[in-house]
This record gives C-alpha cells, structure tokens and sequence, in this order.
C-alpha cells in the first residue's frame, strides 16, 4: 500500500474544475422586462455591499432580489466576454485572461450568496429558483467554455507560455482556463459541443432535483414514537429534544426522530428497543427509493449522462475523465489503494463483529447481528473495554467551550489569530454568529460566519465556503462560512456534543482557515480551490488537535462544575479512538467503492437498477458486509450525484495520507508551536492553487507523504506490514 500511493501521490496534482467557472446563461432581452431596470436602485444585490469586504447586508437582501441579479449578472457577463472577443489587439495574458477573472462581478456575488442561502436556509421560493437557474447557468457557462473565438484566444496564449514573460502565479492561472476550456469540450465539433450543451443543461436539472428531494426528506422522512418507554437508554435532555421536535411539527405529545445524512444514524448507539432501532435504520437506509422524493431514475440517468460525456470529450468513463487531473490519475489506482486494505479492513471487521455477535449472545438475546445492531452493542463492547459512557464524555464537550476554548485557542496558539464577536454585522438566520479574524499583528483578515445548529431547511452534513473569495487582483478579503447540523440543547440546556463533533468544529475551521489565509492575486487560485485530492488535506490535519494535550485541558471541562475532564476517562477517551476502524474505515471505503463503480460505467451500458448495482458493486470488492453498510447509499449519496465529488469521493482518504503525514511531522518539530504554524501557513494555507500542490506540500514537509502515520492514525498498523 504505501508503494502504491507513494507512486500515486508523485504524480502532478492539477486542478479540473478548481473553484466554479462564474458564468451563466445570457438572459434574452424578452425576460429584461422595464420593472427590472426600474427597481435596480431598489435591488442591494447590484451593487457591491458596503460593508465591511463587501459582506452581504442580509437585512437588506430578499427572495425577489436574486432573479433579476441573476438576469442582469449574466448579460453582464456576456457582454463582457464578447469585448474580449471584440478586441482587435493580439490575444495577451491581460486583455485575455486577466479580463476573463474580472468578468462577471454581479453574477459572482449574486451566485454566493444564493446558492450559500439554498443550502443553509432553504424556502420555497429559493428551491424554484433552484429548479430554474439550473439549465440557465449550465447553459452560460457552455456559451463560454464551448465558445470557439474565444478558445482560439486563450489557445494562443497558451501555446507562447514560455516565451510570455509570466509570474509563476499567471502562468498556473493560464494553464488552468487552458484545461478548462479543453475539459469543457472547446475543441469538440459543432455537432459535438451541441450533446455536450444538451448534457449539461439535463445534467443540472437532475443533480438540482436529487439534492431538493433530500432536502424535502429531511422533513418527511422522520420515525415518530408514540410511547415514551420505547426510547429507552436515551438520556432524559435527549428525549425531552424529540418531543420537542414532534410538537413543533405538529405532533404533541409524540417523539420525533429526524434522519441524518449518512447510513448510520447516532442515535442507534443508545436505544435499547430493537424494533426502533430498525425502524430508523431502515428509514435512513431505504430513503429516497420511492413516493414523490424518489431519487431510483435520477441515480441512473446521472451515471449514465456523465458516461456519455466522458465519451464526447475522448475518455473511457467519467472517472478516467474526473481523475486524469487528480493525485490519481486513473480509476485503478484507486481500486489498487483500496484493495490493498481491504484484507486489513476485514481483519479487523470481523473481529469487532465476533466481539458485537459475543455481546448479544451472552445478553440471552437469540439473533444474528445486523446492521440496526451493531453500534448498540459496539457501544456496550467499548464499554466493557474502555468502561466508556459517551453520555459521560458530553459532560465535558460543551459546544462554546469547544469552539472558543477549543478550536479558537488552538488556532490562536498555531498561527496566533482571534476570532472578535461581531453582534454589528447582520446575519442570515439568528443561530449564526458573525466573528472577525485578526492576525497575530491586529491586522483585519476575513469576516467569518459561524452556523453551526441544525434546522429545518438546512441541508445535512458540514461544509464550508464563501460568500466572498480572497483575492488581489479585485482587492478582496474573505468572507467564509462554516455550517454543521448540531442540535441544540433543550430550552435553557447547555448544548453538549460528542467527541466526533468536537473534531468536526476543528476539520470545518481547517477549510475555513483555507479560504480566509488565502494571499494569491487571482481569485481562480485562491483558497480551497484546489483539487478534490487535495482539498481535505487542511481541514483533516486540524482534527487531531482537538485531542492534543494542551488543547483539550484547555477546553475539556464540565459543563456545571467546570472541572477539567479526568485523567482516567481522558486516556479512556484516547485509547477508543481505535476502537471500531473496522466498521468506520469499512464503511467509507464501500462508499467510495461504490461512487467509483458508478462513474465507470462506459457510454453503452444500459441504465442500472441501484439496488442490483450496489450490491454487485460492492459484491466484486468483497465489501458486501451485510452489518456494515456503505456510509451512503446511492439514493442520498450527495456528494456523489448531487455535489462535487462524482469519482472523487476517494479523495478523503487521499488527503488524509497528506494530512496524517503533516500532523505527525509537526509533532516531531515540537507541537502546538507558532513557528510551525506559520510555516504551514505560509506554505499551504496562503498559496491556494497558485503552484503545483505536491510542491507546496514538498515546501512545507520537505519531503512526499508516506502511509505509515495514516495506517497509525486509523490504528491498521498492527494489520499491514
């Protein structure tokens, strides 16, 4: 394994679609009605907010503001392009290039911070305006990328790269519009760039529709509880959370419990009454496989309209396709990376199993485990190994004291950074706190939202991103947003969260500090722009802190007493990091398997039954373990159909050889230290995607990663040697 990837990760990363090209369709003057151009005053959206880096003055901002931000951004944008290709002058980097960046101010701001409020705070209004952008900004996009004059300039640019007395900066940002064009079919046919428009514009829609229907599941597909007694072994905060919930959804004196994003579902872990635990199981499992929020078809058709495209552009499948510029490069390194853990991985999954069926067993019970089962009685088997109560564990995990005395004191400490309150700058929603960032010197770096609580109309999992990007050229500071799904302690209850949450706060902060380092000239390259292969690397190596000596005696304390968390269930905590690898590592990799499958499909396959396709799928890589099901099933695999990551999914554990490396290494150079820190800083954080990434990897490391820290770090060393 480590040869392999040591091969892998040798080769160049490049970027395929770093950040999203910022166009869209031009609007026909028919839909430029006069009512737009009358309220333009009226709109905020069409001009830069005056806040302070331009952050969205939401107060100001409504529903009926972005269609028309959208219609004139676009025309904008055209109007633009069309001057560069109007211009008589030689094609050169400036009046090519440097034009492109600048173009499309409006529909870059509008497209932020819509898309930002879709995802965070969706409504129906914003959902149909969803629906109805999709085709249109598919379609501006290929009026762009498939425009042959404006290829044949950029092309030209191209080709004189070494003579142009270029930045090393200018010259990875050429080379980036260069690919982009290539990869988005510029030197395809007439006939040719038609499929390909005719793709994308069908290809938006479904992947617009897959994410809207598990949005609309999240309040739907919920199991509701009649009796009290049924939820036995939840605490009493937790059961009082579910009746809440169900009363708010209209069901008093019920118990409400919504699905998360992923297969398995926490709560699993305490509840005693198997036939609930099944019932959520299921509910989470089976979702999205039929009634109205059905994803069966779109699953299918994605596959298959990727596979087409990939055949347009020259390339066996979309993953041959999507890899070529990734650490990968081709689909089977990534079936070679992963087949060569899989007999560790069931090594060690087998034994956790025969350790869980031992448990049941010897509780009288007479059943065989399946997968509603195995995270109860994993629970009580770390009990009896480590005598861990994770119910305990929160009593020392307070979501403030994390996120200030935890996160914020460790970044502190790292790069010497505060994060100041910032009550004066309007929010989108009154759980989100908006901070600014201010460097070791006082100098003002970024404005940062943090929206971290669940709730209805936000879509599952934890992300980050921009509602500005960092960049020079346009003279702009970042404006960053990091989001998770916690929920709230009951009214007037502290809001207490697992250990896997405390380390989600830490990884979201890892993007987040991405984006608000950047210190790059052209917004392309800037942040987290990155490739998929690469993009994890930051936040992942920021997890390990929140287990790190100093950092966890500073914010591990007892939420009523305030007492540091003991020695003895802090070494208990540490030592069942390990625990249950097996199941954690084999359940992302059948994930990652599976998107894989998916996206090799050639052009002539028929479209697939998911169901069938799954269970071969992972059938032919020998992880059809019946109790460890994949961490997504293709239904709600949105990273996969609905997001960025079609054949990249992968891409995780390729970051986190990177960042298990990292992390290690700086240990070795002495810990939370400033010196350090501001190296990886300099390095990784503040480059973006301005040079090579192995090189800026190389910068900071001195040297290409291995696997051993990753192989200590999921504690598989043991297993592979």
């Amino acid at each position: 394994m480590k040869h392999l990837i040591a091969t892998a990760i040798s080769s160049a990363l490049l970027l395929t679609a770093c950040s999203e090209p910022q166009t869209t369709t031009s609007t026909p003057k028919s839909e430029q009605s006069a009512p737009v151009a009358a309220n333009e005053q009226a709109n905020p959206l069409f001009v830069k907010s005056v806040l302070q880096y331009e952050t969205p003055d939401f107060s100001a901002i409504k529903d009926e503001h972005f269609m028309p931000a959208f219609n004139k951004g676009m025309s904008e944008q055209m109007a633009e392009v069309q001057a560069i290709i109007n211009n008589p002058a030689k094609p050169d980097f400036a009046n090519t290039i440097v034009a492109l960046e600048k173009s499309g101010e409006l529909l870059t701001r509008t497209r932020s911070i819509f898309y930002n409020l879709a995802g965070t705070d969706s409504n129906p209004a914003r959902r149909e305006l969803q629906k109805e952008l999709a085709p249109k900004l598919a379609a501006h996009s290929d009026n762009i990328f498939l425009n042959k004059a404006l290829f044949e300039k950029v092309a030209a640019i191209h080709s004189e790269t070494d003579s142009l007395a270029l930045t090393a900066e200018e010259k990875r940002l050429l080379d980036v519009y260069y690919k982009r064009f290539v990869r988005a079919g510029a030197k395809l046919s007439a006939e040719q760039k038609q499929q390909i428009r005719d793709i994308n514009t069908k290809h938006s829609s479904l992947t617009t529709q897959f994410s809207q229907n598990l949005l609309a599941l999240t309040k739907t597909n919920v199991v509701l509880v009649d009796d009290k007694a049924e939820l036995e072994g939840l605490p009493a905060g937790q059961i009082e959370q579910l009746a809440n919930a169900a009363a708010e959804a209209g069901h008093p004196g019920k118990y409400l419990i919504k699905i998360t994003n992923t297969t398995r579902q926490p709560i699993l872990a305490t509840l005693k009454n198997r036939d609930l635990r099944e019932k959520v199981w299921r509910a989470s499992a089976e979702r999205a496989l039929s009634g109205e929020n059905s994803n069966r078809d779109i699953v299918a058709e994605l596959a298959h309209l990727r596979a087409q495209k990939a055949k347009l552009l020259g390339y066996d499948s979309w993953a041959d396709f999507g890899l070529e510029s990734q650490m990968a490069k081709k689909p089977q390194a990534v079936f070679d990376m992963f087949a060569s853990m899989i007999p560790a991985l069931m090594q060690n999954v087998n034994a956790e199993a025969a350790a869980i069926q031992a448990k049941i067993d010897k509780s009288g019970e007479q059943f065989k485990l399946q997968p509603w089962d195995w995270l109860f009685y994993a629970e009580q088997v770390r009990k009896d190994k480590y005598n861990l109560d994770e119910n305990a564990v929160k009593e020392y995990f307070e979501f403030n004291r994390v996120l200030e005395d935890g996160v914020f004191f460790t970044m502190n400490r790292l790069y010497g950074i505060t994060f100041k309150p910032r009550n004066d700058i309007p929010v989108y929603h009154p759980d989100v706190k908006a901070y600014e960032l201010f460097d070791g010197n006082g100098k003002s770096l970024a404005i940062f939202f943090a929206d971290y609580f669940a709730r209805e109309g936000k879509r599952g999992g934890a992300w980050m991103t921009s509602f500005v990007k960092q960049s020079g050229l346009k003279e702009q500071k970042p404006v960053v947003v990091n989001v998770m799904n916690i929920q709230k302690g009951a009214n007037g209850e502290p809001t207490l969260i697992s250990y896997d949450e405390a380390t989600t706060i830490f990884h979201e902060l890892g993007h987040g500090l991405h984006g608000m380092f950047s210190n790059v000239k052209y917004p392309t390259l800037s942040g987290t722009s990155v490739s998929r292969d690469f993009v994890e690397f930051p936040s992942t190596f920021e997890e390990d802190w929140a287990m790190y000596p100093e950092v966890i005696a500073n914010y591990a304390k007892h939420h009523k007493t305030g007492e540091p968390i003991p020695d003895e269930l802090l070494k208990k905590v540490i030592q069942s990091r390990s625990f249950n690898q097996g199941f954690d590592t084999l359940e992302y990799v059948a994930a990652a398997l599976l998107d894989m499958e998916w996206h090799s499909l050639s052009a002539d396959a028929p479209l697939q039954d998911i169901e069938k396709f799954e269970q071969q799928a992972l059938a032919k890589h020998g992880v059809d373990v019946a109790f460890v099901p994949p961490r997504y099933k293709s239904a709600f695999f949105s990273h996969s159909m609905g997001g960025g990551y079609s054949a990249g999914y992968y891409a995780y554990m390729w970051s986190e050889i990177l960042a298990a490396d990292a992390f290690a290494f700086v240990q070795e150079q002495g810990g939370l230290k400033r010196e350090i820190g501001d190296k990886y800083r300099t390095e990784i954080l503040e480059v973006g995607n301005s040079r090579d990434l192995m090189e800026s990897y190389k910068a900071f490391r001195g040297q290409e990663p291995d696997t051993s820290a990753l192989l200590k770090r999921r504690g598989l060393k043991a297993t592979v040697q």
